[in-house]
């Protein structure tokens, strides 16, 4: 049975990344920062449907102590993580406080890297290992007052990359998921006139649902990809191409 790590397990993106892991036999860590409720329904949910086991663990991986506390909570080898942590701010960028920039590089991308190097080892040893992280369109275009989120993503980008060619030869594949605008809760900040003026600018003509993204790490976190590393994979519905 392989096993894998989900952060940010109890989103909309994450939970239905959780199912899919779920249908396929994992032994799943299901990572959540403050809802707590919302963990225990989810690995309830999954237990009851898919007959898995999995383990909650919590940390603030918007600290810098975050990824170490997450991973004294795993005492097993990872065989796929799939890293998809976000929380955007909006603002411009002078508005933005030292300890705001600091959180959001943090969250989206420190960890990250942190997170990642704790499971390579066992990965090198194994010889085998899927590294997923869920990025953003706004990492490959960069957005107007979420620059320091638009920064923080693109550095995931590059780092996918970087690390997909040192692991090549240890039969690792690294690779990247970049959402464009997902139907999550998210959307909630916006007006229904602001969501209009957005999706009129989308040529799919709707925004992408959450199942849309999970298929896309299922396919990457599959055999079927195993040639496939270093990419960044775009669900944007045209969006930006």
């Amino acid at each position: 049975m392989k096993t894998a790590l989900i952060t940010g397990a109890t989103g909309a993106i994450g939970s239905k990344i959780c199912q899919m892991l779920a249908s396929r036999g994992y032994f799943l860590y299901l990572h959540y920062n403050t809802n707590a409720n919302a963990a225990i329904k989810l690995q309830e949910e999954l237990e009851t449907r898919y007959k898995v086991k999995s383990v909650i663990i919590s940390a603030d991986l918007s600290l810098s102590e975050g990824p170490e506390i997450l991973m004294k909570q795993i005492p097993d080898t990872i065989d796929a993580l799939i890293y998809n942590c976000g929380a955007q701010h909006y603002g411009l960028l002078t508005d933005f406080t030292d300890k705001s920039i600091n959180e959001t590089m943090q969250l989206h991308l420190l960890s990250a890297i942190s997170v990642a190097r704790s499971v390579i080892p066992a990965m090198v040893q194994n010889k085998a290992g899927k590294i997923i992280m869920v990025s953003s369109v706004w990492g490959e275009v960069g957005a107007a007052c979420e620059t320091v989120y638009s920064a923080a993503k693109g550095g995931l980008n590059a780092f996918v990359k970087a690390l997909s060619k040192e692991l090549a030869p240890s039969c690792i594949q690294v690779n990247s998921v970049s959402p464009g605008v997902i139907a999550t809760p998210m959307l909630d900040q916006f007006s229904e006139s602001e969501k209009l003026e957005l999706v009129s600018d989308i040529p799919a003509g709707r925004f992408g649902e959450p199942d849309e993204v999970a298929h896309a790490v299922e396919f990457l976190i599959s055999n079927k990809a195993d040639y496939i590393s270093g990419h960044i994979l775009s669900i944007n519905g045209s969006w930006f191409t």
